[in-house]
């Protein structure tokens, strides 16, 4: 059963992140950088938050607030749900599916940020997966190649 710390060995462990202090326009812009939906907010090392595309439209542009000025802790999720590196693929799949999340920080066993996942992160992993069964099958069904002398 794949555990969430090998798509991390394949990802990558870099978590984007931005103060509670900066601006809403800041955390877009980072954000619009690292092609990535959502940064995580952190006050001397310690999460205390997310941000992600979905708060940017619910609590600033359909409320119509200017995100030049806005700090990002008026408007960040501030009830984090975390997984660890040893969470299984499929109990990451489950959760993010019952709480409707597309991104899962990843807490190491001092509670230190060690990554991210992202739904994108399991649908590939899911899709590799399957593509690597499939060419087992068929490898199994219809026999390997003979190979040259």
């Amino acid at each position: 059963m794949a555990r969430l710390r090998e798509l991390l060995q394949s990802k990558g462990t870099g978590v984007v992140t931005i103060t509670p202090q900066a601006t809403v326009l800041e955390a877009a812009q980072l954000m619009n950088q690292h092609r990535i939906g959502c940064v995580v907010v952190c006050a001397e090392r310690e999460v205390v938050g997310i941000l992600s595309e979905r708060d940017i439209l619910r609590r600033v542009v359909a409320a119509c607030r200017d995100p030049s000025t806005t700090p990002v802790a008026e408007v960040m999720t501030t009830q984090v749900i975390f997984a660890s590196p040893d969470t299984t693929v499929e109990q990451a799949q489950r959760l993010m599916m019952e709480k409707r999340i597309r991104h899962l920080p990843l807490l190491d066993e001092q509670g230190q940020l060690c990554g991210m996942i992202s739904i994108g992160d399991l649908n590939a992993w899911e899709a590799r997966t399957k593509e690597a069964t499939i060419h087992w099958l068929q490898e199994y069904i219809y026999g390997r190649p003979a190979s040259p002398l």
